[in-house]
């Protein structure tokens, strides 16, 4: 057995099982399609789960893969021992009803002992105790000394997930040696100590579970194995764990670098090189991947894997941005596997950069009272504290307890949730019942349904016949006037919710009934689903019926969807190329365009790209729309679509000299069809994501119309004949009023000077002071300023509060003079304690104070009780 490095361990195991009739899958994203039970793909079997139920049909039935995964159940661990961490590799060769047993074992032992040359002697398998199959198949057909065979129980070999395929496994564990074993005479295939290391797991699905313990035979049953990369990698390389394993060690050694702190010195440095090297290789292929730092779901993962690596930089000494500088180490150990991670480098390093200094403005604060709270000799933070160590200085409440938990401060979780609802109630009730999927129902079984033929790049009306009606979640023969449903169709030319495209809409009719179609989607089986309200009659399943799209909203479509990708060719043109869309949206009235960048565009740039679309507009380029292998449009820099799949062959939207993408959407035949591109928003979406939103063709005009109309009413309503003398008569007016606003300044002064002349006349002493408490409603918070002013300026023994309604709102002036400063009055004191009683408040300097009031029935009580104050 020679030393391998885990680049090798990967390609050598790829190539074994393809000379095994294997095809070889590309790992899949980490994050899931169409499955909502996973946040992100956490072993290799998940993104094939529905090869294994038979709802997609898989490109061959055996498959080999090395797939990324995630897991993120003991973040809090990582570091703390060698042991943990957030990603992995898992190598896998599946079956989907093709061979079994005999094969998977046989194979197993093969690229074991022939081709990493392990030592026989030290390789021991463990099966599920009544599986006297598997015992037959190691020992007689393998090979395998029954010695090295041990029987475990169910809790450790077999393999299921309530109701469902299950079924025993095999495990095949390496020999460390007796000195990583624990010195027991006991010690075995399944003791807790470091000698004995399962490396592959073998699962035999030969069973249904009925979820109530009965178990029934599968017709074709499959093979499910999983082997970790750096795990094999370990036992090759004679290391005790995954970070010292050649890959991972070099992205430690840069750690080191940068951080001037080498790994084995210190046992709490340790900790934080490992954090840091585990959750930056997380970060790197989770942003590869699509991933978006957030508030929420995988988002919320990425974030808090960057800060928590971040805190144990400052751990270390480093303040300063850094973990961005890591990154190109993690992309120049994975590129062989995954050149992706190239093609996303300066999107990746700029992200995390971005992310890096968001948090650094206010990690120092947010430590601080951190540090302030474990001085306090208190056993639970509060919820409030929390929340806003959360919302104010970017703590994940995860990160928070964490650093809470090494002075043995809990915190009070439940407290921070229910803020945290009421901070998000407004988001969640908006999108409740949202997505474009929420009226398909899952409870209908279409397995029986081939895949819906699409003829809708072609020609927007097609003959088809009736194949499907689901009705109130489940299939039927017809559906009657008036009634909802989806109706599903051979063929179609109605286009498929997908790619931020809207479904279309239109009619399907038969001779016995129409069908107003609202919106289309599809199932992962690419089975069209027409939700439809019956207009007419009867439609039933077997009749020959039309389908028509509607055909202006549909050309109202495609000219947004082609302006997406003008748009997007235009902001790599401008800002660079780590511009890649990161969600879109369009319909018939306008394109939402998302991309990865990390500032607001400037008047000037957003200028700027619309003079790039309307260019290609007025150019009249005709577009080529083409499918090509894979391999031939990336070779042609075809752009895909952010972390989705894609199969061999590819659809390819190319605007020859401008955009090139990867793209199965509906677009037009020449840019001219556009008419005109027009920007009418750009905002923030997420941290480092841009959201522009646009108009074209009718979309334009309706604009024109709507802000002529305005221009017209703004005219009228200053008295100008014609439109296009406003800007002139706005500046006139402007300047007229500014006038105005002086001249009533003026008098608003000489108003006050008389109406405080009146007052001084009528003031009480109280307590050796001037004393001025009074109502005057219809002054503005500026004049009861400049009266109070006014006031001390004149008298130095002078206490003046003065309340004023206005506009219905009720507001409070206080001011002391020196002398009564001397005397210990205050005003910040005085107007905090009068506005309370109308139940307001307010504050402010010694000299001079202001504060609102709410209870406008009491404002006469409250100044009443100034002379009691004073």
């Amino acid at each position: 057995m020679k030393w391998t490095g885990l680049n090798e361990l990967r390609e050598k195991y790829l190539s074994f099982f393809e000379s095994k009739g294997h095809l070889r899958l590309k790992s899949f994203s980490l994050i899931p399609n169409n499955d909502k039970s996973l946040l992100l793909i956490n072993s290799g079997m998940a993104p094939m789960k529905k090869y294994f139920t038979g709802e997609i049909t898989p490109p061959r039935k055996r498959v080999t893969t090395c797939q990324k995964c995630i897991r993120t159940p003991d973040i809090e661990r990582v570091g703390i021992t060698a042991r943990h961490g957030t990603y992995f590799e898992m190598l896998g060769n599946f079956s989907f009803g093709d061979y079994f047993k005999h094969e998977a074992t046989a194979w197993a032992w093969e690229f074991f002992t022939k081709v990493l040359e392990m030592p026989e002697d030290r390789l021991y398998c463990s099966i599920y105790e009544n599986d006297d199959e598997a015992f037959e198949i190691w020992t007689k057909e393998v090979g395998v000394d029954s010695s090295h065979i041990v029987r475990l129980g169910k809790e450790d070999n077999f393999w299921e997930h309530g109701s469902g395929p299950c079924g025993p496994c095999s495990e095949i564990y390496f020999d460390r040696g007796e000195d990583k074993g624990c010195g027991s005479p006991n010690c075995g295939v399944g003791c807790d100590c470091d000698r004995f290391v399962e490396v592959w797991n073998l699962v035999f699905t030969q069973f249904e579970n009925d979820g109530k313990g009965n178990y029934t035979k599968l017709e074709h049953p499959n093979i499910d194995t999983g082997m970790g990369l750096e795990r094999l990698a370990c036992v090759m390389q004679g290391v005790d764990n995954l970070f010292l394993v050649d890959t991972v060690q070099n992205i430690m050694k840069k750690v080191s670098e940068l951080s001037g702190v080498n790994y084995g010195e210190n046992h709490k440095n340790d900790i934080s090189l490992r954090v840091i090297t585990d959750h930056i290789r997380s970060t790197t292929f989770m942003i590869s991947d699509g991933v978006m730092p957030s508030n929420e779901g995988r988002g919320y993962v990425l974030r808090r894997l960057l800060r928590r690596a971040a805190r144990h930089g400052r751990m270390l000494g480093v303040h300063e941005p850094f973990l961005y500088k890591i990154c190109e180490t993690v992309i120049n150990e994975n590129r062989e596997a995954y050149p992706e991670l190239e093609d996303k480098k300066q999107l990746i390093t700029k992200l995390i950069k971005v992310e890096e200094e968001s948090f650094c403005k206010t990690i120092e604060q947010g430590m601080k009272m951190l540090g302030d709270i474990m001085n306090k000799d208190i056993k639970v933070l509060s919820g409030e504290d929390a929340f806003k160590l959360n919302d104010t200085y970017g703590f994940p409440i995860d990160l928070t307890r964490e650093i809470l938990a090494e002075k043995n401060i809990d915190v009070d979780i439940d407290g921070f949730n229910e803020l945290l609802a009421q901070q998000k109630k407004r988001a969640r009730d908006a999108r409740k019942n949202a997505g474009a999927d929420a009226w398909i129902s899952n409870s209908a079984d279409l397995s029986s349904i081939a895949a819906t033929v699409f003829k809708g790049y072609e020609t927007l009306h097609t003959d088809a016949k009736v194949v499907g009606i689901v009705k109130d979640g489940a299939l039927c023969d017809c559906a009657y006037e008036g009634e909802q449903a989806v109706i599903i169709t051979d063929v179609t030319s109605f286009y498929a919710e997908s790619g931020g495209q809207v479904g279309d809409s239109g009619n399907i009719i038969s001779d016995s009934g129409e069908a107003e179609v609202q919106t289309t989607a599809k199932n992962p089986s690419g089975v069209f689903l027409h939700n439809a309200k019956i207009s007419k009659g009867v439609v039933t399943v077997g009749d020959k019926v039309k389908c028509s799209v509607n055909e202006t909203r549909r050309r109202d479509i495609m000219r947004n969807h082609t302006a997406g990708h003008l748009l997007q060719a235009a902001l790599r043109q401008i800002l660079g190329d780590h511009v890649e869309q990161a969600g879109q949206l369009v319909d018939e009235n306008r394109v939402r365009f998302d991309f990865t960048h990390f500032s607001a565009l400037t008047p000037d740039e957003l200028k700027q790209a619309e003079k790039l679309v309307n260019d290609e507009i007025l150019k009249a380029i005709d577009t080529d729309i083409r499918e090509m292998p894979i391999e031939e449009a990336k070779k042609m820099g075809a752009m895909a679509l952010f972390g989705e799949k894609y199969g061999d062959v590819v659809r390819v939207v190319n605007i020859p000299g401008f955009s090139i993408e990867l793209c199965g959407g509906t677009h037009v035949k020449n840019t001219s069809h556009l008419g005109l591109f027009k920007i009418l928003s750009e905002s923030s979406v997420a941290a480092g994501v841009r959201r522009i939103e646009a108009v074209t063709g009718r979309g334009v005009l309706e604009l024109c119309e709507k802000h002529i109309n305005m221009i017209n009413e703004a005219a009228a309503a200053i008295k100008l004949q014609n439109s296009e003398d406003l800007v002139r008569g706005c500046t006139q007016l402007s300047a007229e009023l500014k006038e105005k606003n002086k001249t009533i300044e003026k008098l608003n002064g000489v108003w006050s000077s008389i109406k405080l002349g009146s007052l001084l006349e009528n003031a009480e002493t109280v307590n050796g002071h001037m004393l001025i408490a009074c109502r005057l409603d219809g002054m503005n918070a500026d004049s009861m300023r400049e009266m109070c002013m006014s006031a001390i300026n004149q008298y130095k023994d002078c206490v003046i509060v003065i309340a004023s309604v206005n506009d219905g709102k009720a507001a409070i002036a206080a001011a002391c003079g020196e002398d009564a400063r001397q005397k210990g009055a205050n005003a910040g004191k005085i107007v905090k304690a009068v506005a309370q009683i109308a139940g307001g408040n307010g504050g402010g300097k010694p000299d001079m104070a202001m504060a609102g009031a709410k209870d406008i029935s009491k404002i006469d009580e409250a100044i009443a009780s100034v002379k009691g104050l004073l």
